[in-house]
Protein backbone atom coordinates (compact mmCIF):
# COMPACT_ATOMS: atom_id res chain seq x y z
CA UNK A 1 0.00 0.00 0.00
CA UNK A 2 1.16 3.07 -0.46
CA UNK A 3 1.85 5.65 2.63
CA UNK A 4 0.79 9.00 0.87
CA UNK A 5 -2.50 7.30 -0.52
CA UNK A 6 -3.69 3.67 0.52
CA UNK A 7 -3.88 2.42 -3.05
CA UNK A 8 -1.95 -0.50 -4.06
CA UNK A 9 1.50 0.12 -5.27
CA UNK A 10 2.57 -1.11 -8.84
CA UNK A 11 5.64 -2.67 -9.18
CA UNK A 12 8.20 -3.75 -12.20
CA UNK A 13 10.21 -6.96 -12.32
CA UNK A 14 13.94 -6.32 -12.98
CA UNK A 15 16.14 -9.90 -13.79
CA UNK A 16 19.80 -9.30 -13.08
CA UNK A 17 21.88 -12.63 -13.70
CA UNK A 18 19.42 -15.19 -11.47
CA UNK A 19 18.24 -13.29 -9.07
CA UNK A 20 14.43 -11.66 -9.87
CA UNK A 21 13.68 -8.02 -7.64
CA UNK A 22 10.85 -5.83 -8.15
CA UNK A 23 10.52 -2.06 -7.22
CA UNK A 24 7.78 -0.34 -6.71
CA UNK A 25 6.06 2.18 -9.78
CA UNK A 26 4.25 5.36 -8.91
CA UNK A 27 2.04 7.34 -10.76
CA UNK A 28 1.85 10.73 -11.83
CA UNK A 29 -1.21 13.01 -11.71
CA UNK A 30 -0.04 13.35 -15.85
CA UNK A 31 3.00 12.16 -17.11
CA UNK A 32 5.19 8.55 -16.93
CA UNK A 33 4.90 6.86 -14.06
CA UNK A 34 8.27 6.03 -12.64
CA UNK A 35 10.39 2.99 -11.12
CA UNK A 36 11.91 3.75 -7.49
CA UNK A 37 15.23 2.20 -7.79
CA UNK A 38 16.15 3.74 -4.32
CA UNK A 39 17.44 0.30 -3.33
CA UNK A 40 18.41 -0.66 -6.74
CA UNK A 41 22.50 -1.31 -5.31
CA UNK A 42 21.22 -2.63 -2.06
CA UNK A 43 18.79 -5.33 -4.28
CA UNK A 44 21.55 -5.95 -7.10
CA UNK A 45 25.05 -5.07 -6.34
CA UNK A 46 24.65 -2.24 -9.79
CA UNK A 47 24.03 0.91 -9.79
CA UNK A 48 22.27 2.22 -12.67
CA UNK A 49 24.05 3.94 -15.41
CA UNK A 50 22.00 7.21 -17.36
CA UNK A 51 24.18 9.89 -18.85
CA UNK A 52 22.89 13.46 -18.90
CA UNK A 53 20.00 11.70 -16.55
CA UNK A 54 17.33 11.59 -19.45
CA UNK A 55 15.87 9.00 -18.18
CA UNK A 56 15.85 9.46 -14.72
CA UNK A 57 13.85 11.37 -12.35
CA UNK A 58 15.44 13.19 -9.52
CA UNK A 59 12.26 14.29 -7.35
CA UNK A 60 8.64 14.81 -7.05
CA UNK A 61 7.57 17.99 -7.88
CA UNK A 62 3.99 20.02 -8.64
CA UNK A 63 4.77 22.90 -10.24
CA UNK A 64 5.70 22.60 -14.00
CA UNK A 65 4.77 20.21 -16.32
CA UNK A 66 5.78 19.83 -20.06
CA UNK A 67 4.76 17.26 -22.89
CA UNK A 68 7.31 17.26 -25.30
CA UNK A 69 5.41 15.66 -27.91
CA UNK A 70 2.57 17.60 -27.77
CA UNK A 71 3.98 21.02 -27.36
CA UNK A 72 2.47 21.45 -24.04
CA UNK A 73 4.05 23.77 -20.89
CA UNK A 74 1.73 23.98 -17.93
CA UNK A 75 2.52 26.30 -14.58
CA UNK A 76 0.78 24.66 -11.71
CA UNK A 77 -1.79 23.32 -14.57
CA UNK A 78 -2.54 26.44 -16.55
CA UNK A 79 -1.44 26.50 -19.89
CA UNK A 80 1.08 28.97 -20.89
CA UNK A 81 -0.28 30.25 -23.51
CA UNK A 82 -3.27 31.50 -21.11
CA UNK A 83 -0.72 33.01 -18.72
CA UNK A 84 0.92 34.78 -21.00
CA UNK A 85 -1.99 36.19 -22.90
CA UNK A 86 -4.52 37.23 -19.79
CA UNK A 87 -1.66 37.43 -16.52
CA UNK A 88 1.21 39.20 -15.91
CA UNK A 89 4.89 38.38 -14.72
CA UNK A 90 4.32 39.29 -11.01
CA UNK A 91 0.86 36.87 -11.05
CA UNK A 92 2.62 34.20 -12.36
CA UNK A 93 5.42 34.46 -10.07
CA UNK A 94 2.90 34.06 -7.02
CA UNK A 95 1.74 31.33 -8.43
CA UNK A 96 4.64 29.50 -9.21
CA UNK A 97 5.88 30.45 -5.71
CA UNK A 98 2.31 29.16 -4.17
CA UNK A 99 0.16 26.92 -5.82
CA UNK A 100 -2.72 29.25 -6.76
CA UNK A 101 -3.50 32.51 -8.55
CA UNK A 102 -4.09 34.82 -6.35
CA UNK A 103 -7.12 36.92 -5.55
CA UNK A 104 -6.93 40.73 -6.17
CA UNK A 105 -5.71 41.47 -2.25
CA UNK A 106 -2.96 38.76 -2.95
CA UNK A 107 -1.76 40.13 -5.96
CA UNK A 108 -1.97 43.27 -4.79
CA UNK A 109 0.00 42.72 -1.29
CA UNK A 110 2.26 40.35 -3.38
CA UNK A 111 3.07 42.85 -5.95
CA UNK A 112 3.94 45.74 -3.34
CA UNK A 113 6.08 43.41 -1.26
CA UNK A 114 8.33 42.36 -4.61
CA UNK A 115 8.00 46.52 -5.43
CA UNK A 116 9.21 47.20 -2.20
CA UNK A 117 12.28 45.35 -1.90
CA UNK A 118 13.36 45.88 -5.65
CA UNK A 119 16.88 48.37 -4.18
CA UNK A 120 19.97 46.73 -3.47
CA UNK A 121 22.05 47.47 -0.48
CA UNK A 122 24.06 50.95 -1.07
CA UNK A 123 27.37 49.20 -0.51
CA UNK A 124 26.81 46.86 -3.63
CA UNK A 125 27.55 49.42 -6.36
CA UNK A 126 30.93 49.81 -4.96
CA UNK A 127 30.91 45.76 -5.37
CA UNK A 128 30.05 46.03 -9.24
CA UNK A 129 33.39 48.56 -9.57
CA UNK A 130 35.79 45.69 -8.71
CA UNK A 131 35.23 43.80 -11.75
CA UNK A 132 36.73 44.82 -15.65
CA UNK A 133 34.78 47.29 -17.35
CA UNK A 134 34.67 45.13 -20.42
CA UNK A 135 33.39 41.93 -18.25
CA UNK A 136 30.49 40.03 -19.36
CA UNK A 137 27.60 40.85 -17.70
CA UNK A 138 26.54 37.56 -17.37
CA UNK A 139 30.29 36.95 -15.19
CA UNK A 140 29.09 40.39 -13.24
CA UNK A 141 25.30 38.72 -12.53
CA UNK A 142 26.62 35.21 -11.28
CA UNK A 143 29.51 37.30 -8.76
CA UNK A 144 26.81 39.90 -7.80
CA UNK A 145 23.77 37.46 -6.75
CA UNK A 146 26.34 35.25 -5.19
CA UNK A 147 27.12 38.22 -3.01
CA UNK A 148 23.52 38.84 -2.18
CA UNK A 149 24.46 36.33 0.63
CA UNK A 150 26.86 38.77 2.09
CA UNK A 151 24.36 41.21 2.55
CA UNK A 152 20.94 40.16 3.67
CA UNK A 153 21.82 37.68 6.62
CA UNK A 154 18.22 37.71 8.06
CA UNK A 155 17.25 35.57 5.40
CA UNK A 156 19.72 32.84 4.98
CA UNK A 157 18.32 30.52 7.90
CA UNK A 158 16.91 27.79 5.71
CA UNK A 159 14.87 25.81 8.46
CA UNK A 160 12.97 29.25 8.78
CA UNK A 161 9.80 29.11 6.72
CA UNK A 162 9.51 33.00 6.91
CA UNK A 163 13.32 33.38 6.07
CA UNK A 164 12.70 30.67 3.39
CA UNK A 165 10.06 33.45 1.98
CA UNK A 166 11.67 37.29 2.64
CA UNK A 167 14.64 35.36 0.75
CA UNK A 168 12.25 34.43 -2.27
CA UNK A 169 10.64 38.10 -2.81
CA UNK A 170 14.44 39.29 -2.36
CA UNK A 171 15.44 37.21 -5.36
CA UNK A 172 12.72 37.85 -7.34
CA UNK A 173 12.61 42.12 -6.45
CA UNK A 174 16.53 42.60 -6.80
CA UNK A 175 17.54 40.60 -9.76
CA UNK A 176 16.37 43.05 -12.51
CA UNK A 177 18.31 45.70 -10.44
CA UNK A 178 21.39 43.75 -10.42
CA UNK A 179 20.79 42.87 -14.10
CA UNK A 180 20.39 46.48 -15.07
CA UNK A 181 23.21 47.53 -12.86
CA UNK A 182 25.48 45.29 -14.44
CA UNK A 183 24.13 46.21 -17.81
CA UNK A 184 25.03 49.94 -16.90
CA UNK A 185 28.29 48.95 -15.73
CA UNK A 186 28.91 47.42 -19.24
CA UNK A 187 28.17 50.77 -21.05
CA UNK A 188 29.74 53.08 -18.97
CA UNK A 189 26.40 54.41 -17.70
CA UNK A 190 25.69 55.47 -14.04
CA UNK A 191 23.13 52.96 -12.25
CA UNK A 192 19.34 53.99 -12.44
CA UNK A 193 17.54 53.20 -9.27
CA UNK A 194 14.12 51.95 -9.06
CA UNK A 195 11.40 53.62 -8.66
CA UNK A 196 8.20 52.40 -7.01
CA UNK A 197 5.12 53.38 -8.75
CA UNK A 198 6.25 51.69 -12.08
CA UNK A 199 5.25 47.98 -12.48
CA UNK A 200 8.01 45.02 -12.77
CA UNK A 201 8.88 45.29 -16.41
CA UNK A 202 8.10 48.73 -17.04
CA UNK A 203 10.95 49.35 -14.00
CA UNK A 204 13.66 47.20 -15.11
CA UNK A 205 13.32 48.64 -19.08
CA UNK A 206 13.54 52.20 -17.31
CA UNK A 207 16.59 51.11 -15.11
CA UNK A 208 18.05 50.06 -18.20
CA UNK A 209 17.95 52.43 -20.70
CA UNK A 210 17.26 55.69 -18.48
CA UNK A 211 19.62 58.42 -18.19
CA UNK A 212 19.94 60.96 -15.61
CA UNK A 213 19.97 63.82 -18.24
CA UNK A 214 16.60 63.63 -19.56
CA UNK A 215 12.97 61.69 -18.32
CA UNK A 216 12.63 58.51 -19.54
CA UNK A 217 8.96 57.58 -21.05
CA UNK A 218 7.70 54.43 -20.88
CA UNK A 219 6.19 52.52 -23.65
CA UNK A 220 3.47 50.07 -23.09
CA UNK A 221 3.92 47.94 -26.22
CA UNK A 222 8.15 46.99 -25.01
CA UNK A 223 7.37 46.69 -21.20
CA UNK A 224 4.37 44.16 -22.20
CA UNK A 225 6.91 42.30 -24.10
CA UNK A 226 8.99 42.35 -21.84
CA UNK A 227 6.72 40.95 -19.07
CA UNK A 228 5.82 38.06 -21.17
CA UNK A 229 9.50 37.73 -21.89
CA UNK A 230 9.26 36.77 -18.65
CA UNK A 231 6.86 34.67 -18.05
CA UNK A 232 7.64 32.57 -20.66
CA UNK A 233 10.88 31.88 -19.54
CA UNK A 234 10.13 31.82 -15.44
CA UNK A 235 10.52 27.99 -15.35
CA UNK A 236 10.89 24.80 -17.92
CA UNK A 237 10.52 22.01 -15.39
CA UNK A 238 14.10 19.61 -14.24
CA UNK A 239 16.78 21.38 -16.86
CA UNK A 240 20.01 21.40 -16.07
CA UNK A 241 20.34 24.90 -14.10
CA UNK A 242 17.18 23.93 -12.46
CA UNK A 243 18.37 20.59 -11.11
CA UNK A 244 22.07 22.46 -10.68
CA UNK A 245 19.67 24.85 -8.04
CA UNK A 246 18.45 21.88 -6.42
CA UNK A 247 21.56 20.09 -6.50
CA UNK A 248 23.43 22.76 -4.79
CA UNK A 249 20.23 23.84 -2.19
CA UNK A 250 20.36 19.98 -1.13
CA UNK A 251 23.19 20.57 0.78
CA UNK A 252 21.69 23.17 2.81
CA UNK A 253 23.67 25.89 1.00
CA UNK A 254 21.51 29.60 1.09
CA UNK A 255 19.62 30.51 -1.21
CA UNK A 256 21.02 33.17 -3.03
CA UNK A 257 24.43 30.61 -3.49
CA UNK A 258 21.72 28.46 -4.83
CA UNK A 259 20.40 30.64 -7.54
CA UNK A 260 24.18 32.12 -7.98
CA UNK A 261 24.93 28.23 -9.05
CA UNK A 262 22.00 28.35 -11.62
CA UNK A 263 23.11 31.51 -13.25
CA UNK A 264 26.59 29.77 -13.29
CA UNK A 265 24.49 27.03 -15.46
CA UNK A 266 22.51 29.22 -17.60
CA UNK A 267 25.65 30.77 -18.64
CA UNK A 268 26.54 27.71 -20.78
CA UNK A 269 26.02 28.38 -24.29
CA UNK A 270 23.85 24.41 -24.39
CA UNK A 271 21.38 26.12 -22.17
CA UNK A 272 20.55 29.82 -22.03
CA UNK A 273 22.98 31.14 -25.21
CA UNK A 274 20.52 29.66 -27.80
CA UNK A 275 19.01 32.85 -28.54
CA UNK A 276 22.39 34.85 -29.11
CA UNK A 277 23.41 31.45 -30.96
CA UNK A 278 20.50 32.24 -33.17
CA UNK A 279 21.49 35.73 -33.67
CA UNK A 280 24.74 35.08 -34.86
CA UNK A 281 23.71 32.69 -37.61
CA UNK A 282 21.77 34.98 -38.77
CA UNK A 283 24.28 37.57 -39.06
CA UNK A 284 26.78 34.42 -41.04
CA UNK A 285 23.84 34.52 -43.30
CA UNK A 286 23.67 38.41 -43.92
CA UNK A 287 21.17 39.15 -46.22
CA UNK A 288 18.33 37.79 -47.49
CA UNK A 289 19.31 36.68 -50.62
CA UNK A 290 21.77 34.50 -49.15
CA UNK A 291 19.10 32.22 -47.64
CA UNK A 292 18.30 29.90 -50.17
CA UNK A 293 22.02 29.09 -49.85
CA UNK A 294 21.98 28.30 -46.33
CA UNK A 295 18.89 26.58 -46.38
CA UNK A 296 20.08 23.87 -49.06
CA UNK A 297 23.30 23.62 -46.34
CA UNK A 298 20.91 22.64 -43.71
CA UNK A 299 19.01 19.98 -45.98
CA UNK A 300 22.54 18.54 -46.36
CA UNK A 301 23.65 15.44 -44.14
CA UNK A 302 27.45 16.36 -44.89
CA UNK A 303 27.48 20.14 -44.35
CA UNK A 304 28.64 20.86 -40.48
CA UNK A 305 25.96 24.19 -40.85
CA UNK A 306 22.99 23.96 -38.54
CA UNK A 307 19.92 25.92 -38.58
CA UNK A 308 20.25 27.62 -35.13
CA UNK A 309 16.85 28.53 -33.61
CA UNK A 310 14.63 25.82 -34.83
CA UNK A 311 13.49 22.96 -33.58
CA UNK A 312 13.74 21.95 -29.93
CA UNK A 313 15.41 19.12 -27.60
CA UNK A 314 12.21 18.57 -25.51
CA UNK A 315 9.44 19.75 -27.89
CA UNK A 316 8.61 17.07 -30.89
CA UNK A 317 5.68 19.31 -31.59
CA UNK A 318 6.28 23.48 -32.09
CA UNK A 319 7.41 24.99 -28.99
CA UNK A 320 3.93 26.59 -27.55
CA UNK A 321 6.04 29.14 -26.23
CA UNK A 322 7.04 30.16 -29.48
CA UNK A 323 3.47 30.67 -31.02
CA UNK A 324 3.43 33.91 -28.15
CA UNK A 325 6.68 35.01 -29.19
CA UNK A 326 6.32 35.24 -32.34
CA UNK A 327 2.95 37.40 -31.99
CA UNK A 328 5.32 39.31 -29.38
CA UNK A 329 7.99 39.97 -31.94
CA UNK A 330 6.35 41.34 -34.32
CA UNK A 331 4.11 43.46 -32.49
CA UNK A 332 7.72 45.11 -30.94
CA UNK A 333 9.18 45.67 -34.41
CA UNK A 334 5.70 47.19 -35.42
CA UNK A 335 6.06 49.53 -32.66
CA UNK A 336 9.65 50.42 -33.16
CA UNK A 337 9.23 50.40 -36.72
CA UNK A 338 12.98 49.23 -37.50
CA UNK A 339 14.06 49.90 -40.74
CA UNK A 340 17.37 48.91 -42.61
CA UNK A 341 17.96 46.68 -40.22
CA UNK A 342 19.76 43.78 -42.91
CA UNK A 343 19.61 41.09 -39.61
CA UNK A 344 16.14 41.32 -39.44
CA UNK A 345 15.13 41.34 -42.67
CA UNK A 346 17.11 37.95 -42.63
CA UNK A 347 14.79 37.00 -39.68
CA UNK A 348 11.51 37.64 -41.11
CA UNK A 349 12.50 36.23 -44.50
CA UNK A 350 13.96 32.60 -43.19
CA UNK A 351 10.48 32.82 -40.75
CA UNK A 352 7.85 32.71 -43.58
CA UNK A 353 10.53 30.05 -45.63
CA UNK A 354 10.56 27.70 -42.74
CA UNK A 355 6.52 27.91 -42.22
CA UNK A 356 6.07 27.02 -44.97
CA UNK A 357 9.30 24.74 -46.44
CA UNK A 358 8.64 20.46 -46.71
CA UNK A 359 11.73 19.96 -45.19
CA UNK A 360 11.25 22.28 -42.05
CA UNK A 361 7.53 20.66 -42.01
CA UNK A 362 8.63 17.42 -41.84
CA UNK A 363 11.18 17.35 -39.75
CA UNK A 364 9.19 19.76 -37.53
CA UNK A 365 11.90 22.29 -37.46
CA UNK A 366 9.66 25.17 -36.48
CA UNK A 367 11.18 28.42 -35.33
CA UNK A 368 11.15 28.12 -31.53
CA UNK A 369 11.46 31.00 -28.64
CA UNK A 370 15.23 31.08 -29.24
CA UNK A 371 14.58 32.18 -32.84
CA UNK A 372 12.05 35.02 -31.77
CA UNK A 373 13.17 36.26 -28.54
CA UNK A 374 16.49 37.07 -29.70
CA UNK A 375 14.68 39.09 -32.29
CA UNK A 376 12.60 41.15 -30.19
CA UNK A 377 15.43 41.82 -27.60
CA UNK A 378 17.64 43.18 -30.27
CA UNK A 379 15.24 45.18 -31.36
CA UNK A 380 14.38 46.79 -27.93
CA UNK A 381 17.76 47.58 -27.31
CA UNK A 382 19.61 44.86 -25.61
CA UNK A 383 23.17 43.67 -26.62
CA UNK A 384 23.82 39.76 -27.25
CA UNK A 385 25.54 39.87 -23.67
CA UNK A 386 22.47 40.45 -22.14
CA UNK A 387 20.35 38.03 -23.39
CA UNK A 388 21.57 35.12 -20.91
CA UNK A 389 20.93 37.92 -18.03
CA UNK A 390 17.57 38.59 -19.39
CA UNK A 391 17.06 35.02 -18.99
CA UNK A 392 18.28 34.65 -15.81
CA UNK A 393 15.80 37.44 -14.38
CA UNK A 394 13.01 35.56 -15.30
CA UNK A 395 14.45 32.00 -14.30
CA UNK A 396 14.47 33.50 -10.74
CA UNK A 397 11.01 32.55 -9.73
CA UNK A 398 11.01 29.39 -11.23
CA UNK A 399 14.53 28.03 -9.80
CA UNK A 400 13.74 29.57 -6.29
CA UNK A 401 10.03 27.61 -6.44
CA UNK A 402 12.02 24.55 -6.95
CA UNK A 403 14.14 25.40 -4.35
CA UNK A 404 11.52 26.18 -1.48
CA UNK A 405 9.51 23.01 -2.70
CA UNK A 406 12.58 21.34 -2.32
CA UNK A 407 13.63 22.44 0.67
CA UNK A 408 10.40 21.13 2.54
CA UNK A 409 10.36 18.17 1.08
CA UNK A 410 10.58 15.85 3.86
CA UNK A 411 12.01 12.87 1.57
CA UNK A 412 14.84 15.55 0.13
CA UNK A 413 18.21 14.06 0.43
CA UNK A 414 21.80 15.83 -0.74
CA UNK A 415 22.33 14.65 -3.84
CA UNK A 416 25.21 12.08 -4.50
CA UNK A 417 25.06 10.48 -8.03
CA UNK A 418 27.32 7.16 -8.89
CA UNK A 419 29.45 6.70 -11.87
CA UNK A 420 31.06 3.88 -13.92
CA UNK A 421 34.61 3.99 -12.83
CA UNK A 422 36.87 3.74 -15.75
CA UNK A 423 40.14 4.87 -14.46
CA UNK A 424 43.50 2.36 -12.94
CA UNK A 425 42.75 -0.11 -10.33
CA UNK A 426 44.97 0.22 -7.36
CA UNK A 427 48.78 0.60 -7.22
CA UNK A 428 51.58 1.33 -5.00
CA UNK A 429 53.57 4.32 -4.95
CA UNK A 430 56.34 4.53 -6.27
CA UNK A 431 59.57 6.83 -5.52
CA UNK A 432 60.00 9.33 -7.89
CA UNK A 433 63.78 8.41 -8.00
CA UNK A 434 62.38 4.67 -9.51
CA UNK A 435 59.85 6.41 -12.12
CA UNK A 436 61.14 6.03 -15.52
Amino acid sequence: MDAKTGANIKTGKFVVGDRDTTFPIYEGTIGPSVIDIGKFYTETGMFTYDPGYTSTGSCESKITYIDGDEGILLYRGYPIEQLAEHGDFLETCYLLLYGELPTGAQKADFDNRVTHHTMVHEQMSRFYQGFRRDAHPMAVMTGCVGALSAFYHDSTDISDPTQRMIASIRMIAKMPTIAAMAYKYSIGQPFIYPKNDLDYATNFLRMCFAVPCEEYKPNAVLARAMDRIFILHADHEQNASTSTVRLAGSSGANPFACIAAGCACLWGPAHGGANEAALNMLREIGKPERIPEYIRRAKDKNDSFRLMGFGHRVYKHYDPRAKIMQKTCHEVLSEIGVKDDPLLDVALELERIALHDDYFIEKKLYPNIDFYSGITLKAMGFPTTMFTVLFAVARTVGWISQWKEMIEDPHQKIGSPRQLYTGATQRDYVPISRRK
